[in-house]
Formats: structure tokens, sequence, C-alpha cells
């Protein structure tokens, strides 16, 4: 069975990611994302420190949607270069790979 992909993403507000996020999911490139509010970012932007709220999106997807996945949330995201991380999946419940293959592998939701 092909292996979970989980991507991590930030969002600058829960209402944009879970928009995002529902996307994604129409479209049946992520099984589900999880929007976690609440977070403080220092970062470096452009020659200069910054600082934000944010919210961090984590995407449940497969290995073989991870190009077409990042190019759905490019389009999709609000931020100038969004932080799309791919973060391999080394071992997963065979339940949840099943689900995630399951969610992922047909077409789009409609609606």
């Amino acid at each position: 069975m092909e292996r979970p992909l989980l991507v991590y993403t930030t969002f600058p507000d829960a209402e944009m990611a879970l928009a995002v996020g529902e996307a994604l999911v129409r479209l049946r490139l992520a099984a589900c994302v999880n929007v976690l509010p609440g977070m403080r970012s220092v970062y470096a932007w452009k020659g200069a420190v910054e600082r934000a709220d944010e919210v961090v999106a984590l995407i449940k997807s497969r290995e073989a949607l991870a190009e077409p996945l990042s190019a759905a949330l490019k389009e999709r995201h609000p931020y100038e270069t969004p932080i799309i991380l791919h973060l391999p999946v080394v071992g997963a419940d065979p339940d949840t790979a099943a689900w995630i293959a399951e969610e992922t592998d047909q077409a789009p939701f409609s609606g």
C-alpha cells in the first residue's frame, strides 16, 4: 500500500485554512486537514525579522499526490511564498493508511 504523506503549512487565520482545507478534501487531494489555531511565529522575511499570529494546517494525503496537492495549495494560498513541507510518514496504522488511500483515490466530491 502506498505510504501516507503529511504536509505542514501555515495560514494567517483559521477561516482561510479551513476554506483551503475543504477545497483540498473536496478535490480528494487530502483525506483530512487539521487546523491548529493560536500559533505565534517569528520568521525571517526579505531581510527583516517578522512576528505574526498564524494557524498550522496539517494535511493528510498520500505520497503520489505530493505534487498536485502542492500545486492546488499554492494556487489557493494567500501568502506570496507559502510554507509547504512534505513530511514523509515512516509508519502508519494500516486502517489509517487505508482510510487515507480510500479518501484520496476517487473523483472529486460534488456539491
